[in-house]
């Protein structure tokens, strides 16, 4: 099975390091941030199951946000990814899935689950575990999970989960 997946959120709260944890299971501080579109390929079994993930990770500035409709449309699921040490990376979850559910008609059925990134970083968070979920129930989201790339906490839960929503409507 060949899923697309598109990875969305603010600038600096963690998806390409999130990405690369995931391919690599290595974390790399100070990465260079993706400037438009990076694209990845994985292969896992789920059960049973082999997949193979087409990652689409959207590193967008303001000035390249023009692109996310066409990798949407395309696309089986998301994770929309804030950071829990920036209030600020959360509040722009409205525009994220406006952009989204304007590609998706009422039918199709498209799995996001809000991820919490960089939650070792526990001392300077500002986004409670608890105010993340509310957040995700309030917006009609799939899920929620916090991860840490740096740990690899929740890393591959993150991916499969998504992957497990995605096969439900198969």
């Amino acid at each position: 099975m060949i899923f697309s997946i598109i990875i969305f959120g603010d600038i600096g709260c963690g998806k390409t390091s999130l990405v690369h944890r995931f391919m690599t299971n290595l974390f790399v501080p100070n990465r260079e941030k993706v400037i438009g579109v990076d694209f990845e390929v994985k292969s896992f079994n789920l059960g049973k199951q082999n997949i193979k993930l087409q990652i689409w990770d959207f590193g967008i500035e303001k000035r390249f946000k023009f692109v996310l409709p066409t990798y949407v449309r395309g696309a089986r699921g998301g994770l929309f990814m804030y950071d829990i040490t920036n209030y600020f990376s959360i509040a722009h979850i409205d525009d994220w899935l406006s952009v989204i559910r304007k590609e998706k008609r009422a039918e199709d059925w498209f799995p996001i689950i809000m991820v919490g990134g960089k939650a070792d970083l526990v001392d300077k968070r500002e986004v409670g575990t608890q105010e993340g979920r509310l957040i995700a129930k309030s917006r009609g989201v799939d899920g929620f999970i916090e991860c840490s790339s740096k740990s690899g906490e929740n890393v591959e839960k993150t991916f499969k989960a998504l992957t497990r929503l995605m096969m439900l409507k198969l």
